[in-house]
């Protein structure tokens, strides 16, 4: 796998919700923040969004796509200055996954929610802005609402392997903001932005091929054809942490999945991501994690227990 693809393998999306929005007249809807991801995408109409923590309101056109990574609370609104509703006194009362604003008829959105491990999408995709907006003539949004409109027919008709297609639909969804964030955005940082320097990118998928080689950073240099310096400044410049500190936090991503999703017992995942010793391999973990790793497969074991109650 490519690092993209390794790192959307570890995010298990959750807690699928999917409500379109059907609104009409004038009207403004205030949303609390969320959990996880949500993504929206405008079939008719248009609208102005005012995000939390943005200076500026943006406005959303059909065929746009919408990204919001952070949770913060977002009020959509026809117009500006508009007295806003709470979301919950029109989508409390939805109808076919549907809810309705004023009678209908002049916007239509539909969306999909998708709560992930907070900790582990907070790592691995922290440099990203917390409103990606995709316009409606890029390739993405097409995909994009194309997986929605695939997902709320997917929960509407509760077929069987609904949640393993809702599952794939949200990996889409996520791959394909996060490839067009790759070729617009200015500023890239982090190990995603890193992807998109050609010689970076080879290091980080070294690392990602063998996480358990003793990697050396003049290794590292020589995938990315730099000097030992000059691809240690440029690294860190990008990524914001040494090349073997990120090393050690993509195995330490790895050990934590492993911990997750099996019974291996905490020596035997040591040795798979590259530690002779439990001990040590334990004293890194709690570090970059803040608990051991039996306390973390606790931790996830009751976390799972209480989703299913």
């Amino acid at each position: 796998m490519d690092p993209l693809s390794n790192a959307l393998s570890l995010l298990k999306p959750k807690g699928t919700i999917s409500v379109g929005l059907d609104a009409g007249g004038d009207w403004a809807i205030s949303f609390p923040a969320h959990e996880g991801i949500k993504f929206n995408a405008v079939m008719k109409g248009n609208c102005w969004l005012t995000v939390e923590g943005e200076l500026e309101p943006r406005r959303i056109e059909a065929g746009d796509c919408v990204l919001f990574t952070r949770g913060y609370p977002v009020v959509a609104a026809s117009g500006l200055g508009l007295p806003a509703i709470e979301a919950g006194s029109i989508y409390n009362g939805a109808v076919g996954g549907m809810a309705t604003c004023n009678g209908g008829g002049d916007f239509v959105l539909i969306g999909g929610r998708f709560s992930f491990e907070k900790e582990r999408f907070a790592q691995l995709f922290a440099a990203l802005p917390a409103v990606i907006h995709v316009r409606g003539a890029s390739r993405q949004a097409e995909v994009l609402r194309w997986s929605l409109e695939q997902l709320a027919a997917e929960l509407a008709q509760d077929s069987p392997g609904s949640s393993l297609m809702a599952e794939h639909l949200a990996h889409i969804m996520l791959l394909q903001v996060l490839r067009l964030w790759l070729e617009s955005s200015e500023d890239q940082r982090g190990w995603l932005g890193a992807l998109a320097d050609a010689r970076l990118s080879r290091a980080i998928a070294g690392m990602h091929a063998e996480p358990t080689r003793r990697w050396t950073v003049a290794d590292l240099a020589g995938l990315a054809n730099m000097s030992r310096t000059t691809f240690a400044v440029r690294f860190r410049e990008v990524v914001g942490q040494t090349p073997l500190g990120y090393l050690t936090n993509w195995r330490m991503q790895l050990a934590a999945n492993l911990l997750q999703s099996t019974e291996s017992n905490v020596r035997k995942i040591a040795f798979s991501v590259g530690y002779l010793s439990e001990a040590a391999f334990s004293t890194v973990f709690q570090r970059a994690l803040g608990c051991t790793p039996v306390q973390y497969r606790r931790r996830m074991l009751n976390t799972s227990n209480n989703r299913s109650l």
